[in-house]
């Protein structure tokens, strides 16, 4: 038995949403603070769903970073290798805008963000041996150090049998060029055990527009991942096993007040549904309705729902 499920490594921020709706952020005049950042959303995700989930990252030595982790640790988060920059950088901060149901935006500053100078030093191979599965975050690969750190992570890992989640998430904030995101993302998934993203990291990840789910998914398959899953947004999500299965995810209904967030909190529901051994149709299902829940709320982390909401969406839609 292992300490934890899941351990998530990167990105751990600040989201300043909108309080006032239909409106752009030039005329914003209020905003509410949570946590952010991907794998800090899928980690509390995950962890509010039950899962004993830990993180990698770095965090501002200040009153941003006490935040972050006294989140963390409040919804059960294992917070022993969030470590605080020694050198003054600042955690990343988000701002979003809400004009709309269809039309959001976020406003990230990065520059020197705490979290890329995530470091080797910062963690070490107990650590990450110590779960059953990491999963790292696209935006990682994105700058050194934080580049370095999450591919040894991914080493450790693999040679110590943990199981390895890629989750795309792309932020073009942090990256230099566009051939530079398809090198180190197609690298990293390579090496991974699954793969998760939308249609359009995807894009991103091959560096071209032009190749259908099914081209994506044959050349990944070439390498390490058993199980690919790419997001269609309303349109559902597909995932494809190596040995040929392919398997359609359904959307659930809900009254949407935001768009920002689903990512995150498909990816919680998917991986909890999976190591409940629920099968990747149930995992499909579970991924989508957190999705339906989080994108109706204001929040990311906070709207992270729990296993009772998820089935409750699921059986009134089906029932």
């Amino acid at each position: 038995m292992k300490k934890l499920d899941i351990i998530t490594f990167g990105r751990a921020a600040v989201d300043l949403n909108a309080v006032e709706y239909n409106m752009p952020m030039e005329e914003t005049m209020t905003f509410k603070k949570y946590v952010g950042g991907s794998p800090a959303n899928i980690a509390i995700g995950t962890s509010k769903l039950g899962l004993k989930a830990g993180m990698i990252a770095k965090v501002s030595d200040d009153q941003h970073g006490n935040f972050v982790i006294d989140y963390m640790n409040k919804v059960g988060v294992e917070t022993s290798s969030i470590k605080k920059d020694t050198e003054g950088r600042k955690i990343g901060l988000t701002f979003t805008e809400i004009k709309s149901p269809e039309e959001c935006s976020i406003l990230m500053y990065r520059d020197q963000a705490a979290d890329l100078y995530l470091s080797v030093d910062d963690f070490d191979e107990d650590y990450i041996k110590s779960a059953e599965t990491l999963l790292i975050s696209g935006t990682a690969l994105s700058q050194s150090p934080s580049r370095e750190a999450a591919l040894h992570a991914m080493d450790i890992a693999k040679k110590n049998g943990v199981e390895v989640i890629f989750e795309l998430d792309y932020r073009p904030y942090t990256w230099k060029s566009e051939a530079e995101t398809s090198v180190y993302m197609t690298l990293a998934a390579r090496s991974a055990d699954i793969v998760i993203g939308t249609r359009d990291e995807f894009n991103v990840l091959e560096n071209s527009e032009g190749n259908s789910d099914k081209e994506s998914v044959q050349q990944l398959f070439n390498y390490s991942p058993h199980l690919v899953v790419v997001k269609h947004g309303v349109k559902g999500s597909k995932a494809f096993t190596r040995d040929g299965e392919v398997i359609e995810g359904d959307i659930y209904k809900t009254q949407v007040l935001k768009t920002f967030g689903a990512g995150d909190s498909f990816a919680s529901g998917f991986i909890y549904a999976l190591k409940k051994e629920k099968g990747i149709q149930e995992a499909l299902k579970y991924g989508s309705a957190a999705a339906s829940i989080v994108v109706s709320k204001h929040s990311s982390s906070d709207a992270m729902p729990t296993v009772e909401e998820i089935e409750q969406l699921i059986h009134s839609q089906e029932g």
